[in-house]
């Protein structure tokens, strides 16, 4: 006896009943020089956690590091294993910002990153779409930092 099973269960999980798919960035790799020196720079410097560092052999290690409090998204640190990738360190965009840091409060974090010696680029302005000023880490990645307002499409939404 053959059974026919509803297409709407087989795509859905059940009858009627459509789930809205939701997808999102996990995670994205920044190849690094050193694990530990790069922890120090986004801990210390740009103030944020260590979520995961888990060796995984004698050269590699798991490290995974976000701004305290992000829920989305965070950096995995990968040290460089090759010549190929070790000339991407720094300049992982060809040269353009390649990362995004919003902020609830732009002067307090640009105040508070150039007391800690970051390098920034630009001098803050202020766009249709937020505050913002460009930064380099501590191998020369370009980041924003922004203070998103009410126009910016990536909005940083309070929960």
């Amino acid at each position: 006896m053959l059974f026919q099973i509803p297409i709407s269960i087989i795509a859905h999980g059940s009858p009627g009943r459509c789930r809205k798919m939701y997808q999102r960035i996990a995670h994205i790799a920044l190849v690094v020089k050193d694990y530990d020196e790069a922890i120090e720079f986004y801990t210390q410097k740009l103030d944020f956690e260590v979520l995961e560092d888990t060796k995984l052999s004698e050269d590699k290690r798991w490290v995974m590091v976000a701004p305290k409090g992000a829920k989305e998204c965070c950096l995995v640190l990968a040290k460089a294993a090759n010549e190929r990738q070790t000339g991407s360190i720094g300049n992982q965009t060809g040269g353009r910002v390649g990362f995004f840091l919003f902020t609830d409060d732009f002067w307090r974090d640009y105040h508070k990153m150039m007391g800690r010696q970051i390098n920034f680029v630009s001098t803050p302005a202020t766009f249709e779409y937020g505050n913002v000023a460009v930064f380099e880490d501590l191998y020369g990645n370009l980041w924003d930092l922004i203070e998103p307002n009410e126009n910016n499409k990536g909005l940083m939404k309070s929960s």
